[in-house]
């Protein structure tokens, strides 16, 4: 690659980590990470690092952190970079600094755009069912997620939860990136403008998303187990006690099984449980009780065998 064409790279998430890495290994290392700062996490209030500081140390890339992405704008200019990479960045990236690289400053997002545009792209794909997601490189402009399209590439959902399309997307997403950076370098690929009438858009995912709505449909619930397995995670309660739902399946209902009040807890075979949904039953297979250990049901039946006819809230 030429000098003159170095990468400066921007992200912070673990989707960034795993574009990061196969970056680093390949013959396209980035010159530059800037990432968020270090922040204080969880309620001992740990600092913690953005995943792909780590890697960057790992691979030696030189790291800016910063509050604010318009305070790198000078640091970008020095660097002279041919082409700026942005995979999951929480802020708007400025226009003067989208006008750097000669080349410009391209998008990994992990969805078929102009569908799904904004920040959940992922989870909304798993909540409302799709066969198939992928990724989309765009041309970066003032407009999130607007900018012209210059690749893209499909990838099936598989029933899977949220960290493994993750990590399918990122790997796919670095390597068509990999993939079409010399045609682009050499200027053979021309980006192509979405298409308006077909934008859909995600939107900001909140703790109480993660509360269950016993009266959904069961495989919605079971969706959004997957969909919310790292943040916000579904959960419920009972006897003042929240319970977070990790893995569950759907059992239909045919038309001898009982019909209760959504919520209500019905022994299942294979020492299970079933929870009555607004359509069919949701089979939990693994929980977890505020402030213990996650536990398979079999094993928190032992104990709990009282919870069978109960009602979650």
């Amino acid at each position: 690659m030429k000098q003159k064409e170095k990468i400066v790279f921007i992200g912070s998430s673990r989707f960034s980590s795993i574009v990061l890495e196969k970056l680093a290994q390949s013959e396209f290392k980035p010159i530059l990470l800037i990432t968020e700062i270090d922040k204080p996490v969880g309620r001992k209030q740990i600092l913690t690092s953005p995943p792909v500081k780590p890697l960057a140390e790992k691979y030696k890339i030189p790291i800016t952190q910063v509050d604010n992405i318009r305070d790198t704008t000078n640091k970008i200019q020095n660097t002279k970079p041919g082409l700026i990479l942005v995979a999951s960045y929480g802020q708007i990236i400025p226009k003067d600094i989208l006008e750097i690289p000669k080349i410009g400053c391209l998008n990994i997002h992990p969805s078929l755009l102009p569908k799904y545009r904004g920040p959940s792209p992922i989870q909304q794909a798993i909540i409302n069912g799709e066969n198939e997601t992928g990724v989309t490189i765009i041309k970066m402009t003032e407009n999130v997620d607007a900018g012209p399209i210059i690749a893209q590439r499909k990838a099936e959902i598989d029933k899977l939860g949220y960290k493994d399309l993750e990590e399918k997307l990122a790997n796919l997403g670095t390597e068509l990136f990999i993939n079409i950076l010399p045609d682009l370098i050499k200027g053979n690929i021309t980006p192509k403008e979405q298409n308006k009438k077909e934008v859909t858009f995600t939107k900001i995912i909140k703790k109480e998303d993660g509360k269950i709505n016993w009266s959904e449909p069961a495989d919605l619930i079971e969706r959004k187990i997957r969909a919310f397995e790292v943040w916000p995670q579904t959960y419920t309660t009972l006897d003042g006690k929240r319970f977070k739902i990790l893995r569950a399946f759907v059992k239909k209902q045919d038309k001898n099984g009982p019909v209760g009040p959504p919520g209500k807890i019905y022994l299942a075979p294979d020492d299970q449980i079933a929870i009555q949904c607004g359509k069919d039953y949701l089979v939990i297979e693994e929980l977890q009780i505020e402030g213990k250990k996650p536990i398979r049901i079999e094993d928190f039946l032992k104990g709990h065998i009282d919870i069978i006819g109960k009602i979650f809230i």
